[in-house]
């Protein structure tokens, strides 16, 4: 009898293991539960998938049952559907149509979703707000001290995201407080700052995109987003194929999957090709091994190891940017990149050699000479670039002992510069094979 408790014991083990690997399931948690029946009384049933929290991605959408290439993982109805069709019906609408200059679909979407945040349980989209992120990690929420440390060209476009949004909330502050006849409170404390910019945040990293008719009440921007609720818990993995979109018969947003995935795994979606740099900034999270992603070499690390007396340093730096190519010079998981290489090919040109810079952009060889050198001067910056990947590396470490606030946004910063580096280590041994073999 002893023997066999042990084994149920050793089964029960394995068990609990098993689920902590796949994921805990959530479906059981109040805010699901509330979730669900409002999605049922809009018409939507769902036996695949199930809410559960995941040791790697965070809370996901576990697979009920297992799920084979072309099975319809998801549809759900327009019903259930968040657009600026919805915003429009609702008592939002009067103020949007008779406000000039038009607002965009964008804003309509933020200024509901802050007005319906605001009316809590009055709401009738609560049990959607609900299971809403409460705050967000696009570069637009994080701290100067954490957008310092991002990667040179990602440090300026989440610069460029942060002058948006703020010029987004001050060119709306006229419309929002047109909005006052339908609040009790001031308008200037319920649409400030922060609240424009958690509504930003989740339309920017959770809408599906669903071309809608143009209205003239809204500008000219396209009007292509839809939050979806429920469908939007499903992660991203680089790798996974599925097949999305709005099926005009069933009147239903349908995922179909073209990948495998076993019972109680994580079913997974992909948001696009994206890079690290690009899922950071639009998303707000980072793919770890993701075959799109890659190094960007700035222009000026570009220039670091070219002599400034080269007399045709201007000239060649004209011809690469007339040809477009200081821009999107990266290093990948197979080494550096055509354009990079291309780019410092037409930098290496000898006197004697500028006159064939059209066929240096063509990806003719010019010399042995010409080719060694950008060999050696494309390990060099690899080696700068790995250098200061490591030293940033360090001070993500020293500031996680110090800033505990920061300690999630440090988190997030790192996995993408571990991830740099492991592409700019592999880079460094394809060029040293290359150096080899030449």
């Amino acid at each position: 009898m002893k023997k066999n408790r042990g084994r149920t014991g050793r089964r029960r083990r394995r068990k609990h293991l098993q689920s902590f690997m796949d994921g805990v399931n959530c479906s059981h948690k109040l805010e699901y539960i509330k979730l669900k029946k409002w999605l049922k009384e809009r018409g939507f049933e769902d036996k695949n998938l199930r809410p559960a929290q995941f040791w790697d991605t965070g809370r996901g959408l576990m697979a009920t049952k297992a799920l084979q290439v072309r099975d319809l993982i998801i549809s759900l109805p327009e019903k259930c559907l968040l657009t600026t069709g919805t915003v429009l019906s609702s008592c939002l609408g009067k103020y949007i149509m008779k406000w000039k200059p038009p607002v965009s679909p964008l804003i309509a979407l933020c200024t509901f979703l802050i007005a319906e945040k605001h009316a809590g349980e009055k709401s009738l989209w609560k049990p959607y707000l609900d299971v809403l992120p409460n705050t967000y990690t696009c570069p637009v929420s994080l701290e100067h001290d954490v957008v310092s440390l991002l990667p040179e060209p990602l440090r300026k476009k989440a610069q460029e995201q942060r002058t948006m949004v703020h010029e987004l909330y001050m060119s709306s502050k006229a419309f929002f407080s047109s909005l006052q006849p339908l609040f009790a409170e001031n308008t200037g404390t319920i649409f400030n700052y922060s609240a424009l910019e958690w509504a930003w945040c989740t339309v920017n990293t959770r809408t599906i995109y669903m071309k809608h008719s143009q209205r003239e009440c809204f500008s000219l921007e396209p009007d292509v987003y839809a939050l979806a609720p429920y469908l939007d818990l499903l992660n991203h993995r680089p790798n996974v194929q599925v097949k999305a979109a709005f099926n005009e018969q069933t009147r239903s947003y349908e995922i179909w999957t073209n990948s495998q995935c076993k019972k109680y795994e994580e079913v997974f979606i992909c948001y696009g090709p994206h890079d690290n740099q690009r899922l950071l900034l639009e998303y707000g999270f980072v793919a770890t091994d993701n075959p799109h992603s890659s190094v960007y070499v700035s222009s000026d690390t570009l220039l670091r190891y070219f002599p400034p007396l080269d007399k045709q340093r201007n000239a060649k730096l004209s011809i690469l940017k007339d040809h477009d190519f200081l821009e999107n010079l990266t290093f990948g998981w197979d080494g550096p990149s055509w354009r990079l290489l291309t780019a410092l090919k037409l930098l290496c040109l000898e006197a004697d050699e500028f006159t064939c810079w059209r066929r240096t952009l063509l990806g003719d060889l010019i010399s042995a000479r010409n080719e060694q050198q950008t060999l050696n001067i494309t390990a060099k910056i690899c080696h700068f670039l790995i250098e200061e990947t490591q030293h940033v590396l360090l001070q993500i470490s020293q500031l996680k002992r110090n800033k505990e606030n920061l300690k999630k946004h440090l988190a997030l910063v790192e996995a993408l510069r571990l991830e740099d580096l492991k592409i700019l280590q592999k880079s460094a041994e394809i060029l040293c094979n290359l150096n080899m073999a030449t």
